[in-house]
C-alpha cells in the first residue's frame, strides 16, 4: 500500500542552505541524517538474530557501501543528484540478506524492514525538528570563522 507524505518548508531549507558553503551544507545535513536514522539502525540492532556471527555488530548508519551494493545503487540511481545519502544495515555480510529475507531451508527472520517500519515517521520528524537548527549552527559557525580569518587579515 502507498503511502502519501506532505513535506512544507523544502525551499526554504533549500535557499539557507545555499547560504553555506556547499561542504558546510552537506555536513549539516549529514548530521541531521545520520541522527534520524539511528533509531531504525538500534531497532534493527536489537531485532537482528542473535545466533548469526557479527549480524548484530555490523549493523550501522552510514555514508559508505560495499563495492556490490555501489554497483547496485549507480543502476538504481544513476540519474540521481542527491546531495547527502545516508545508508542504514547490515554492512557487507552475505547472512544479513539470508535473515531478512529467508532461504529454500528457512524462513524470514526479517529485522530491518519491521525497524524501518516503526520508526519510519519518526526519521521524518526528527529531519523536520533538527535541519533547521543545523543549519543555524552551521551557519553561526561560519560566521565566526569569516570574522576570525577576516581579522587576521
Amino acid at each position: 500500500m502507498a503511502a502519501t507524505v506532505k513535506v512544507e518548508g523544502l525551499k526554504e531549507l533549500e535557499i539557507a542552505l545555499e547560504q553555506l558553503p556547499r561542504s558546510t551544507g552537506k555536513a549539516a545535513l549529514r548530521r541531521v541524517l545520520r541522527k534520524a536514522a539511528q533509531p531504525v539502525a538500534d531497532a534493527a540492532t536489537a531485532k537482528a538474530p542473535r545466533d548469526e556471527g557479527n549480524l548484530q555488530a555490523s549493523i550501522g548508519v552510514g555514508t559508505k557501501l560495499t563495492r556490490r551494493q555501489r554497483g547496485v545503487h549507480k543502476k538504481m540511481f544513476k540519474d540521481d543528484k542527491a546531495s547527502v545519502e545516508i545508508f542504514v544495515g547490515a554492512g557487507g555480510l552475505p547472512q544479513a540478506i539470508t535473515q531478512e529475507f529467508g532461504t529454500v531451508d528457512h524462513g524470514p527472520q526479517a529485522f530491518l524492514r519491521p525497524s524501518w517500519d516503526a520508526h519510519k515517521d519518526g526519521v521524518l520528524d526528527s529531519i523536520k525538528a533538527d535541519l533547521w537548527a543545523e543549519i543555524e549552527k552551521a551557519a553561526k559557525r561560519h560566521a565566526r570563522k569569516t570574522a576570525r580569518l577576516a581579522a587576521k587579515g
